[in-house]
């Protein structure tokens, strides 16, 4: 197996983003706005109170179809609820390039790549943002 490494950061925010079928560019701009300014690093007073575009990291995008995974019947997940990979690479690019255009840096996996994604998970924060439970 090669072990290139193809995206890299050293502080921020891991994005594991999955597309599902319907999915359109007003989700991955909602999605991207949402990421780069979700305040989740704490200030000066130790409160999360600050976000990416305050220049408090990096984001690192990782193509995750397998989020889209459905476990209701049975027991192998069916990924039916997963965009073409032609619209989901669309959306990831689209998502990708609204966080860069806001000024954060974002690194990227490669996508629909089987890779090995390494976690350093600094505190007790895991936010699943979704565009479809807007309300």
């Amino acid at each position: 197996m090669d072990q290139q490494v193809v995206g890299q950061i050293s502080n921020g925010l891991l994005a594991l983003l999955g597309v599902a079928a319907g999915d359109s560019p007003d989700d991955a701009q909602y999605l991207a706005d949402k990421t780069a300014k979700l305040r989740v690093f704490e200030d000066a007073d130790g409160k999360m109170n600050e976000a990416l575009i305050d220049g408090r990291g990096q984001l690192l995008v990782v193509s995750q179809f397998t989020l889209l995974g459905d476990v209701r019947r049975g027991r192998r997940p069916s990924f039916t609820g997963a965009a073409h990979p032609d619209l989901a690479i669309a959306l990831y690019e689209e998502y990708v390039q609204v966080v860069r255009g806001m000024g954060v840096a974002v690194e990227c996996g490669q996508f629909r790549a089987h890779m090995q994604v390494e976690l350093v998970n600094d505190g007790p924060v895991t936010i699943l943002l979704d565009s479809r439970k807007l309300f």
